[in-house]
């Protein structure tokens, strides 16, 4: 976490596991969103990842080791961060640089403004592994609707970043190098106008568009797909001897 003149950074910094989102990741961003919420220096949360790209989605090393219910467990934390961003009134920024895959593309459209490097990969590959995405799920909905939602859950195709754009799951694609600077540019912006205008205007949409209860359903079929076919973690567990 870092705090600059009203913008709160919210930093995935796992750079040896491409800033997967384990739970200890997650309860520290919920935490981290906790404060910014209550604290009236914030303007703004900017959430960005160190290193080569912004997250490669959840530790799959991590959900190996994890029973069914404790897998259905750290989901569901997940998708409280997600209620949480979606909950902060006020504005939440996320840089993409590099890659935002499985749970990253979840965590990234998730946030109000979402800036990008035009050449990185976005895709949600659960389906192709064999599962469906736990969370996630409702601000996915929100962005592109039902149908598009479900083709992309599919994961045909990677994305890049400008495709993104194109389709809603961002607002803007840059250059790689300017994708940070950019990012900030925007959250600077929007620090600077009246606080009481630009929380308003979050809650309004909001309560708009909310699409209640899709997370929760989203957990039971990625339950009951496990039951009806292989366990796609088992190829992450630690070899036995």
């Amino acid at each position: 976490m870092e705090k600059n003149a009203g913008i709160f950074e919210c930093v995935l910094a796992r750079e040896a596991v491409r800033n997967a989102l384990d739970l200890e990741t997650t309860e520290r961003l919920i935490r981290e969103l906790e404060e910014a919420g209550i604290d009236p220096a914030v303007r703004v949360v900017l959430f960005r990842g160190e290193g080569a790209g912004f997250c490669a989605g959840s530790d799959v090393k991590e959900m190996a080791r994890a029973s069914m219910d404790e897998r259905v467990r750290i989901a569901k934390r997940k998708a409280i961060l997600m209620r949480a961003i979606a909950g902060l009134d006020k504005p939440v920024v996320c840089a993409v640089q590099g890659f935002a895959l499985g749970g990253g593309f979840m965590l990234a459209i998730g946030c109000d403004t979402v800036i990008t490097a035009s050449d990185a990969a976005w895709r949600l590959p659960e389906v192709e592994l064999g599962f469906f995405p736990p969370w996630g799920i409702e601000a996915l909905v929100r962005r592109v609707g039902i149908a598009r939602a479900r083709s992309l859950v599919w994961g045909a195709e990677q994305l890049t970043g400008a495709e993104a754009v194109r389709l809603g799951l961002a607002e803007r694609d840059v250059p790689a190098l300017d994708v940070l600077d950019t990012a900030k540019a925007s959250a600077a912006t929007l620090s600077r106008l009246p606080p009481h205008s630009v929380q308003a205007t979050k809650r309004f949409f909001r309560e708009q568009v909310a699409v209640p209860g899709l997370d929760d359903l989203a957990r039971e079929v990625y339950r009951q797909n496990f039951e009806a076919g292989p366990a796609s973690f088992d190829r992450f567990k630690p070899k036995a001897g």
